[in-house]
Parts: C-alpha cells; structure tokens; sequence
C-alpha cells in the first residue's frame, strides 16, 4: 500500500522580501509586477509566500499551480472574498464576486445575454458606433491612441450595453467613464474605508453615481424589450424560469460595463502598439480586412484569421488582469504544497504567458506562435489564460473578441499607423494596466476613408 508523499509548507519569507509595514509587497507590484514574479518563482518556486496589507497570502505561479486554482475541483477557493477585499464594495454582486451555486445560477442565466444568435445582433450594432467613434481621427503625429480608444470603447458600450442612452449627455457619459476608472482604481488603496480624498472615498462616490445612472434607465428598460444588453437582463430567463430583479440587473451592468470597456481598451491598444511597430503584421492584416466589406457579420469576423493571431498574441505580452485572486475557504492543495483556510491566492497568469519552458523567445512578438502548425499556446493546457479558468472564465470572452476585432477592422481599413520599434509603453499598475503616456502613435488616414 503507497501512501501520497506529506503536504510541504509554503516557505517561509526572507527578511529582505518582507515588504513595508502594512502594504508588504504592494509597491514592488505596482512598478513591475512581471519582476515580482520573475523573483518569487526564482527563490520560491509555483507557490510562494507574500506580505499584502496585513493579510496571509500566498502567490502561484506556472502552469501547474495555475491550473489547480483556477479549475477548483475541490471548490476550496472562493472570488467573492478574495475581489471583495479589493473592490468588493464598488462591483458589489457582480458575476465575479459570487461563487458555487449562487454564482452558477446567475451564470447560467446571463448565459442567455451571450448566446450565438445575440453575438450576432451585437456585432451589427457595433459598427455605426465605431464608424461614428473614428470619424474625426484625422492624421495626427503623437495621436494619444489610449484615451481615444477608452472613449471609443465607453460610446461602444453606450450603444451596446444601454441601446445608445439617447438622452444621455456627453458629460455624463464622461461622468460615467470617470465613475468607473474611480471604482477600478479602487484595487491599490491603501486606506479602505470610504474616507475622502482616498481611493477608496472616490470609489464609494464613482458607485453612486453608476447606480444612479442605470436605476434612472431601469423602468423603461423593464418596460419594452430591446437588443441592448440592458434589455436583454431585464427580461432573460433561465431554463426554469428564473429572472433577475431589479438588483441584479443593476449590479451586473456595473460590472460587465467595467469589464467590456477596460479590458477591451487595453487589448485594443496593445494590438494598435504592436501592429504600428510590425507594419508588415498589419498589412498583412489589412490586406484581410479589404477583403470583406465596411461591416462584417459575426461569421466574417470570426474569419479573420492574422488579425485573430496578432490579438492572442497581444493578449499573452500583456494579460489586460495579469493577476487573479481567490480565497481559501478551507485547507487545500496545490502542487504539494498546504494552503491553509483563510489564505488569499494571487494566481499569476501573465508569468505563464512569458515562461520559455511553454513559448519560444517569451518576450518577442509573434503571432505566428497560434497558427495551426505551430499552436505553442497548447504547450499546457492553461500556457495562455488571459480570460481566467475553471467557472469563473470571462463570460463576455467571445463579445470582446468580437469587439476588438471590430475596431481593428475599421482602423485597418480607413487608417495607417506607425509606432517606434524601441517604444515600450510606461505601464500604471495600479489597477488593470494602462499607458500613462497615452500611447502615441503617428496616424494616417488613407485616401478614399469615408
């Protein structure tokens, strides 16, 4: 009879990687969070210990550590407290901070919202908006590509997500887009508790202000049903009948508004970054995009098969949430290692996306690297896991693939971009990672955009 080898303990910390009194390893995260964890896997290994404002935490990294998290078979690792500790109080009840048959009976009716037939409808309203969105990007030299697209992807949202808000005001949408950048940036404070001027104090004011945003849609919404997403979690249903209240629908929408429009800013301008330092990349893309017409079907974006490549190639260099988190509800396992309950989980997925033992040349674009002769993002099953894994994946994958590919789409065919090849983009960390240089790029619009 052979008994499994005794569970080993995370190991303990070093003096030197203590961190400060109270934040512990915060800073070292906000100014590089790839070398953070480059050092924890050197000294460490898949599970190593970290200090984070006083509470008991442990960090996992590669693959294998990854996976056991992610998928949870054991349901030992809750999201709710963990995201809760972090912005809990602003995405309140968002499918991401509930969990096991709470979260399973929401998911299952959102799941509606995300059908095959509804993706379609979608995309077809995305394209006035983007034309609309792009319309006055004229040649500019240093155009601050960033905060052009997050205004793009807040009025792709608008029309998408609350069926064009026709009597909403540019500056409340603006309002809105600052509400939800507050609430997003809640994720560093350091004071939490709704104190003023803190992060955390912004935060609780951004959440007033989402809440009465949607609460002041809501009736009509109840009221008529449409193709917005709004509509459409107003009157879904699951397969046994069940509905959201009015709660609910409003909770969602704050958190699926957030996650369609940030990440889909960043995946966008990492793509927009790349493909202007890889001109013939994005040629090569073009010359796809010419091919079809000024508004391609779900199917014909689907079909796009280099630009497809340049964005899982965009989103392995640079996972819009490098960092999930979860909580130990109880005692648990991963790689050998103890976890005890009551231990919070940063799961590293960006470290897995730069590791050479899955990818070749880690660090160097190559979207080449997903073409079917070559697929290195199956080196293991989770090497490439920008969306999250096990029950929890990324609901709204797919629509923001969808998205971003639709933005490109345009770009590609109205507008030609250069980027310098040494440009690195200076990333903020404080929350999902953006460019605080706005990220320039030298835009051209080609003869004959309309």
């Amino acid at each position: 009879m052979t008994h499994a080898p005794p569970l080993r303990e995370v190991p303990e910390l070093r003096p030197r990687d203590r961190g400060l009194p109270v934040v512990g390893r915060l800073f070292d995260y906000l100014r590089d969070p790839v070398a953070l964890m480059e050092h924890q896997w050197e000294h460490y290994g898949p599970v190593s210990p970290m200090n984070a404002l006083l509470d008991r935490a442990v960090m996992v990294l590669g693959p294998d550590a990854c996976d056991a998290v992610l998928r949870n078979r054991d349901k030992a690792f809750a999201n709710g407290p963990a995201w809760g500790r972090i912005v809990g109080p602003f995405f309140d009840r968002g499918l991401m901070l509930l969990d096991f048959a709470e979260h399973h009976a929401h998911r299952r009716i959102m799941q509606e919202a995300f059908t095959r037939d509804r993706l379609a409808t979608y995309v077809d309203a995305m394209h006035p908006a983007i034309a609309r969105g792009t319309a006055d990007w004229d040649s500019t030299e240093d155009f601050r590509s960033y905060p052009a697209l997050k205004q793009l992807t807040l009025d792709i949202a608008a029309d998408l997500f609350m069926g064009g808000a026709e009597h909403t005001t540019r500056e409340e949408m603006d309002r809105v887009n600052r509400a939800f950048i507050d609430c997003v940036q809640a994720a560093s404070g350091v004071v939490r508790a709704n104190v003023p001027l803190t992060r955390w104090g912004r935060a609780h004011r951004g959440r007033r202000v989402l809440e009465e945003f949607l609460r002041g849609y809501l009736p009509a919404k109840r009221a008529e049903r449409t193709d917005d997403i709004f509509s459409v979690l107003c009157h879904i249903e699951g397969e046994d009948g069940e509905r959201f209240g009015d709660d609910d629908v409003v909770n969602h929408m704050i958190f699926l508004m957030m996650a369609a429009h940030d990440t889909s800013t960043i995946t966008t301008a990492t793509m927009l970054q790349y493909l202007g330092q890889h001109p013939h990349w994005q040629q090569r893309c073009r010359e796809e995009s010419l091919a079809l017409g000024p508004a391609p079907s779900h199917a014909e974006l689907e079909s796009l098969e280099a630009l497809d490549w340049v964005m899982k190639e965009a989103l392995r260099l640079r996972a819009p949430v490098p960092v999930l988190v979860r909580r130990a509800e109880r005692d648990a396992e991963v790689v050998g290692h103890r976890i005890p309950a009551g231990t919070h989980v940063m799961v590293g997925v960006q470290f897995s996306h730069l590791m050479p033992e899955l990818w070749s040349e880690p660090t160097r674009f190559d979207p080449e690297r997903f073409a079917p002769h070559r697929r290195e993002d199956k080196s293991h099953r989770v090497a490439w896991e920008p969306f999250g894994g096990g029950v929890h994946k990324c609901i709204g994958l797919h629509f923001g693939g969808l998205e971003v590919k639709a933005i490109l789409h345009h770009l590609l065919r109205h507008h030609e971009w250069h980027v310098h090849p040494d440009y690195v983009a200076p990333l903020d960390h404080h929350s999902l990672p953006f460019p605080t240089d706005g990220q320039p790029v030298d835009l051209t619009r080609t003869r004959g955009a309309a």
